[in-house]
């Protein structure tokens, strides 16, 4: 693995607290003030306690001016990939082209039953994966209608609409090999946490996804990679993630309380690895 020379961007990723929507709401637009330029935020439907992700996005999207938005991840079982890709283009076009749409196989299944979703085994959530970024482009494309056999997700005739205003990214929130297989043969992007990716893992992760991508016939490179991290990790740590392992998004876990640690994030951390990644390509040394 190595440094692919992608322009690091940096986020915070956030739980969609309703007890603490207000906080939530100052902390957005402290990061979106900041100069951040990504806000990932966490999709469980069934989860009571929670703002629905979609909404928050949508209210978010007129209250921010610079922050790309993404839910990490849309909870592939209870969001129909169909009415997704209108919800991502719809809210695209409103922002000015400031969506990328993260996208999950499934977790929680016994939560997601109890809101009429379907438990699936491993194989069949990834499958169900597989032909839901096939509907969300077919949506996204040209042409009078979409025609897609599947036995998760047909469309039979669906028409395309809304076009986005710019080529949304499908980002995959994935780690099996099959799962790192698919993001290769097909995503836009990756989008790993710490805690079920640790640093020692990246290599053979990200290995498998750039053999997936030569097999495929894409170029690895163009395939970024996203990584929520460990609030922990020294500005050394992620210079050293960004050149050993082509990660070029670093996205801060953050409460809606979490103002102080935001700052930090983005007037000392940002700004080490941005300069220690940019000595390092230019051939100096990093001290």
């Amino acid at each position: 693995m190595a440094d692919y020379g992608h322009e690091l961007r940096f986020g915070i990723f956030v739980p969609p607290e309703a007890a603490r929507g207000r906080l939530l709401l100052r902390l957005v637009r402290h990061a979106d003030e900041s100069g951040l330029e990504v806000l990932a935020v966490q999709d469980h439907p069934y989860q009571p306690a929670f703002l629905d992700t979609w909404t928050l996005l949508s209210y978010l999207a007129g209250v921010t001016r610079n922050l790309t938005l993404m839910p990490a991840v849309a909870n592939l079982p209870l969001r129909p990939p169909a009415v997704l890709a209108r919800s991502a283009a719809s809210l695209d076009l409103l922002s000015g082209g400031r969506v990328e749409l993260g996208l999950g196989a499934g977790a929680f299944w016994d939560a997601i039953e109890t809101m009429g979703g379907t438990r699936r085994s491993p194989g069949q959530a990834l499958a169900a994966l597989r032909e839901a970024i096939a509907v969300v482009r077919a949506l996204w494309g040209e042409g009078e209608r979409a025609q897609l056999a599947g036995q998760f997700y047909p469309l039979r005739g669906a028409k395309p609409g809304p076009r986005p205003a710019h080529p949304i990214g499908i980002w995959l929130g994935v780690y099996g090999p099959r799962a790192l297989r698919l993001t290769g043969e097909l995503a836009d992007g990756w989008l790993g946490s710490v805690g079920y990716a640790p640093p020692a893992t990246l290599t053979a992760m990200m290995t498998a996804i750039d053999a997936a991508a030569r097999g495929a016939g894409r170029v690895p490179a163009l395939i970024r990679r996203a990584y929520v991290i460990d609030p922990t990790m020294t500005p050394g740590q992620l210079t050293e993630v960004a050149l050993a392992h082509g990660i070029s998004e670093f996205l801060l876990p953050v409460d809606p309380g979490g103002d102080r640690a935001t700052h930090h994030f983005a007037t000392e951390t940002v700004p080490a690895v941005r300069s220690a990644v940019a000595s390092a390509r230019a051939g100096h040394p990093v001290v």
